[in-house]
């Protein structure tokens, strides 16, 4: 064990976290969570203890570690989670069992919203979050959270009276009326919020409204509003995983490389990346994604849909910043830290020229171009300064232009790989979107122009023909068994 490693080993807390280690060229090769860092992290040098080839192999290229302190385990859970999506390390890959990741399931706007975990994310509407590596550690985590925010987990069917769980306080009781659908989404709101590790703004907001129900003479409210923030504060003190298996952000290794690569003046808490999706010019979106402390924060995303179908990136782009900064959206979602944009020097530009024409010019903008994964700067305009000191240090070189600098890093650094991670959000989110939109306009445009055929007749149609080409090429016979004789002749003549 070489001296670094010892004085490490020396300087581990005794708090939960999330632990890195690397090899000799200080790439991060597993990433993983403790109750306790000291213990967990220690454990993996003890001579005595037995290991599998797997762990010996990992074990024999440490070369160092790092750490990041949070405030309860239930954070370390989903903290970890999202490094190793940054990341990608091998040996997380290695080391995992040939089962699926676990995701937790919320389907916010269902008429009896239910929380639970799947192996299997759907395209259903529902919001998840995710992937887990540890379904155990996730299903003891809900648990601690049930007890705060009281949540149904299925619906049974012909269920008229609040279940059991309702009388041990798990439960809302929408069944009853116990609980209103609003104030039930409102308590599933700061649930969210708690997954995506903002656990300090919702005791903020909690003791706020706790304040106003007892000045209101509220008590009963107050009490149960004093006892959520109890129990939040308490989750620190919960074992949710073993050692056998808000955040400091100056601790994140690739908010580090970007702040001192770029010269920022603060640390970036609030990202935001954008990507343009379109066939041809047709159903044109936009994403924007934002990630909160280097960790995404879906409760932020949002979309845009073109007001003009263009086949013109750097049009559609330079569209989609403005709307972002108008003075309406500065109001309702502030101000980013930082923007990325995926693409090139054209979209850029035009980004560029939309903030600053949106008088935002003191916000930094980059790109970061997909073949070769270059961060691309803006000479003049981009607001970052080029540290040439680290960027020898990372191995990379910068490659000069009329008015842009090429950035090129090897593609294992931290930084790239947030600029990755954020970049491929964006991109995802984005191709989502423009699918949903797409799939709607093909499956609707024919039907939408017939008289009387209204939604609930075009999906009995689409269900039982199966597609448009279904509906064209039936019979007229066969539509009236469906429809009705009435409805059959009007569909066969507008389809003919």
């Amino acid at each position: 064990m070489t001296k670094l490693l010892e004085r490490k080993l020396e300087e581990l807390p005794k708090s939960p976290g999330v632990y890195f280690h690397k090899d000799k060229t200080g790439a991060i090769i597993y990433v993983g969570k403790a109750a306790v860092l000291r213990n967990r992290v220690r454990q993996y040098f003890q001579v005595s203890r037995n290991r599998d080839p797997k762990t010996e192999a990992l074990v024999a290229e440490i070369a160092d570690i790092d750490w990041m302190i949070v405030d309860s385990e239930i954070e370390a859970l989903f903290l970890e989670a999202e490094m190793v999506r940054r990341y990608m390390p091998r040996y997380n890959i290695l080391l995992r069992d040939d089962k699926a990741m676990s995701y937790i399931r919320i389907d916010y706007d269902s008429d009896y919203p239910t929380v639970s975990t799947t192996r299997r994310p759907l395209d259903d509407g529902a919001r998840y979050f995710g992937p887990y590596f540890s379904t155990l550690a996730v299903r003891q985590s809900l648990k601690l959270l049930r007890k705060i925010f009281p949540f149904a987990q299925r619906r049974l069917a012909g269920q008229k009276r609040a279940s059991l769980h309702y009388h041990l306080g798990l439960d809302p009781g929408l069944e009853e009326g116990r609980t209103s659908l609003e104030d039930y989404r409102t308590n599933l709101r700061k649930l969210i919020a708690v997954i995506q590790g903002r656990k300090k703004s919702i005791i903020k907001e909690l003791e706020r409204d706790m304040k106003r129900a007892a000045k209101g003479q509220d008590f009963e409210q107050a009490a149960k509003l004093r006892n959520q923030v109890f129990w939040l504060k308490g989750l620190d003190k919960q074992i949710i995983f073993s050692d056998k298996e808000f955040l400091d952000i100056s601790k994140d290794h690739a908010l580090n490389e970007l702040v001192n690569l770029l010269s920022i003046p603060k640390f970036p808490q609030r990202i935001e990346g954008y990507d343009i999706s379109h066939q041809q010019g047709s159903d044109v979106v936009a994403s924007m994604v934002v990630f909160t402390n280097g960790v995404s924060n879906k409760a932020e995303y949002r979309k845009f849909k073109t007001k003009l179908n263009h086949n013109n990136d750097f049009y559609n782009m330079n569209e989609t910043l403005k709307r972002r900064l108008s003075e309406k959206n500065r109001k309702a979602w502030g101000l980013p830290d930082l923007v990325l944009i995926d693409g090139g020097k054209g979209q850029l530009d035009a980004a560029i020229q939309a903030r600053d024409e949106c008088g935002c010019s003191k916000i930094p903008f980059i790109g970061l171009a997909k073949r070769e994964e270059q961060i691309v700067i803006h000479k003049t305009k981009s607001g970052v300064t080029l540290g040439e000191e680290l960027l020898h240090q990372l191995g990379g070189f910068a490659a000069q232009s009329d008015d842009f600098t090429v950035v090129n890093l090897p593609h294992s650094t931290n930084l790239v790989k947030l600029l990755q991670r954020i970049r491929d959000e964006s991109h995802r989110f984005a191709v989502s979107y423009h699918s949903v939109l797409k799939v709607k306009r093909q499956t609707a445009s024919l039907l939408d122009d017939i008289p009387s055929v209204g939604p609930a007749t075009r999906k009995k149609l689409l269900k039982t023909f199966g597609s448009m080409r279904g509906v064209t090429q039936a019979s007229e016979t066969e539509l009236a068994g469906a429809v009705g004789a009435q409805k059959a002749r009007l569909i066969k003549k507008y389809t003919a």
